[in-house]
C-alpha cells in the first residue's frame, strides 16, 4: 500500500463525490464519481449511498486496501457531528465516524468540509508553503471556514456566522444571499468588505484564500476589496474537499 495514495470522499447537501488522490501531487489518480446525496440527507441513506460510491471507487486497480478520508458538512468533534448543514438534523450529536466505519466495514478519518478544503489548499494549492495564518472561506450556501497556522490545521472554526449589524452575517455574505437578492458584484462586494474586514481585524490574517463555485468569478468582486490583507482564489474549487480528506486520511494514519 502506497502512503502517497489515499481515497477522498465529499459528502455534500446535494452529491456525494469521491477519487483516489495521488498524495504527491495532489492529483486525482481515478475518474471522479458523483452520486446524487438521498433526498432529507438522513444518516442511514447517507452511509449507504457512501458504501456503493466506496465501492465503485476501490474497484480501481490498488485502491482497495487504502486510506479512506472522508468530508462532512458539520462540526466534526471526536468522531462525533455537532451540527448538520442541509442534511438532516439527525446528524446532530451523532458518532459518525464509528457509523460510518460499520456501514462501510473499514476505518475512516472524518472531518469537516471547509477544513478538508482548507488543508487541500495548504498542502497542494493557494497556502502551499505559505507561513502564518490563513482563513480559508468558502462563499456558496453559506460561509465556510478554515484556520491554518504555519500550515497546521486549527478545526471546527465556525467564522460564517460571525454576528455582524446583529445578524448572522454568513445570511447576508454567502454567495447564496447574492443569488437571492440578485446583488450586483458591486453590491455584494460591499457585504464582503464588510466581513472580511471583521475577520481581519480579529485575527489579523496573513492571507484570505476564497474558495465555492463562485471563485472562478474572482475578478468580478475581488479587485473591489480594500483589505491589508491580501487575498486570492482558491486553487482547488470542485475536487478541494476529496484532496483535502484524502490527505488528512493519511495524516491521521501515521
Amino acid at each position: 500500500m502506497s502512503s502517497t495514495m489515499a481515497i477522498g470522499i465529499d459528502i455534500g447537501g446535494t452529491g456525494i463525490k469521491g477519487a483516489v488522490v495521488d498524495l504527491s501531487t495532489g492529483t486525482l489518480l481515478s475518474d471522479r464519481v458523483k452520486l446524487p446525496t438521498p433526498k432529507g440527507g438522513r444518516p442511514t441513506d447517507i452511509i449507504e449511498t457512501t458504501r456503493a460510491l466506496l465501492a465503485t471507487v476501490s474497484a480501481e486497480e490498488g485502491a482497495g486496501a487504502l486510506p479512506v478520508g472522508i468530508c462532512f458538512p458539520a462540526i466534526v468533534k471526536n468522531g462525533h457531528t455537532m451540527s448538520a448543514a442541509n442534511v438532516s438534523d439527525k446528524w446532530i450529536g451523532l458518532a459518525a465516524e464509528k457509523l460510518f466505519e460499520k456501514g462501510l466495514g473499514q476505518p475512516i478519518h472524518f472531518v469537516n468540509d471547509a477544513d478538508a478544503a482548507g488543508y487541500a489548499e495548504s498542502q497542494f494549492g493557494a497556502a502551499k508553503g505559505v507561513n502564518g495564518v490563513v482563513i480559508m472561506t468558502t462563499l456558496g450556501t453559506g460561509i465556510g471556514t478554515a484556520l491554518l497556522n504555519d500550515g497546521v490545521l486549527v478545526p471546527n472554526t465556525e467564522l460564517g456566522h460571525l454576528q455582524i449589524e446583529g445578524v448572522d452575517y454568513e445570511t447576508k455574505a454567502a454567495y447564496s444571499a447574492k443569488e437571492r437578492e440578485h446583488l450586483s458584484w458591486e453590491k455584494w462586494a460591499g457585504r464582503l468588505q464588510k466581513y472580511y474586514a471583521t475577520v481581519e481585524a480579529l485575527l489579523s490574517p496573513d492571507l484570505f484564500i476564497v474558495g465555492g463555485g463562485v471563485s472562478k468569478h474572482h475578478q468580478d468582486f475581488l479587485p473591489l476589496l480594500r483589505l491589508k490583507t491580501p487575498i486570492i482564489p482558491a486553487v482547488h474549487r470542485n475536487n478541494a474537499g476529496i484532496l483535502g480528506a484524502a490527505a488528512l486520511a493519511v495524516r491521521h494514519a501515521v
